[in-house]
């Protein structure tokens, strides 16, 4: 009884801060669900066959805001993730409501979980498979290869 009281423990779903659909026309008439907890990013996509994606909220990125003429119309916009997530380095967050506030909304929660995680800039450019030299400057060829002469040091 004890093992499946521990299980139950570690599967107990986070608390949805918030929750949209991708719309059409500003309406949410789509099978694909966005939200969000405080620590993870979740899409889900699908009516038949159910596809579901989670990024945890520290290896995001950056984050950018889009919105088209006709997104603009309707009151919705997306947003771009760019992840160190190895399944889903980039995640386009389509045509939700009030992208701006969730934009804002998301890049704090962002910083607030590195800041709990205590991880910094260098080591999320290394998982998301940046190399960079002994000083920390991003120094590469022209072509954007790494050289063995960016890591060692010569002095």
């Amino acid at each position: 009884m004890s093992k499946i009281d521990k299980l139950t423990q570690l599967t107990e779903e986070e608390e949805i801060i918030w929750k949209d659909r991708k719309r059409y026309l500003g309406l949410p008439i789509s099978f694909t669900v966005y939200s969000m907890s405080k620590n993870k990013f979740y899409l889900k996509k699908g009516i038949f066959s159910i596809d579901q994606e989670e990024i945890l909220l520290y290896r995001v990125l950056d984050i950018t805001f889009k919105q088209s003429f006709g997104q603009r119309i309707f009151g919705v916009g997306s947003l771009v993730l760019n992840t160190a997530d190895k399944s889903t380095p980039v995640l386009e967050v389509k045509s939700i409501k009030n992208p701006k506030k969730i934009r804002t909304a998301l890049s704090t929660l962002v910083e607030q979980r590195r800041d709990e995680k205590r991880v910094t800039g260098k080591e999320m450019f290394g998982a998301a498979g940046f190399h960079s030299g002994v000083d920390g400057d991003m120094d590469h060829d022209h072509d954007g290869s790494f050289d063995l002469d960016d890591i060692v040091d010569h002095s």
